[in-house]
């Protein structure tokens, strides 16, 4: 149990991000917490029961690590690496077909989209 391994190397076995160079970028930017604590430096070293917070695309993360691994193996054994704690995603909006503007009859104009845009606005809020 007493095995630790840099953050940017754990985020990259577990398939979080393509390269290693991509978790680091990403942990030096201050975007990853460590226990709710800001982690600035790339060879931060963690251990499993550590509960890990970043952002990845437009969702957050928060995965608990669960084992140390000595490769970068295959997705499947990479999902074994940590608990997903992440809440749900929040609901996209839904396609709505007849939006003003466009019949569906090809493609549609700057300012249709522009119309289609904001009544897409409008059904989020």
């Amino acid at each position: 149990m007493g095995e630790k391994i840099r953050l940017d190397k754990w985020l990259w076995h577990a398939r979080f991000f393509k390269t290693r160079v991509l978790a680091t970028k990403t942990v030096t930017s201050g975007s990853v917490r460590l226990n709710s604590v800001k982690v600035a430096k790339a060879a931060t070293q963690i251990a499993p029961g550590d509960v890990l917070t970043f952002n990845k695309g437009d969702d957050v993360k928060i995965i608990q690590v669960e084992l140390i691994s000595k490769r970068r193996g295959p997705a499947p054994e990479a999902q074994t690496l940590y608990t997903d704690l992440s809440p749900p995603p929040a609901p996209r909006a839904e396609y709505v077909p007849n939006a003003p503007g466009f019949e569906g009859k090809g493609r549609p104009s700057k300012k249709d989209r522009r119309i289609f845009d904001l009544s897409q606005r409008k059904v989020l809020e």
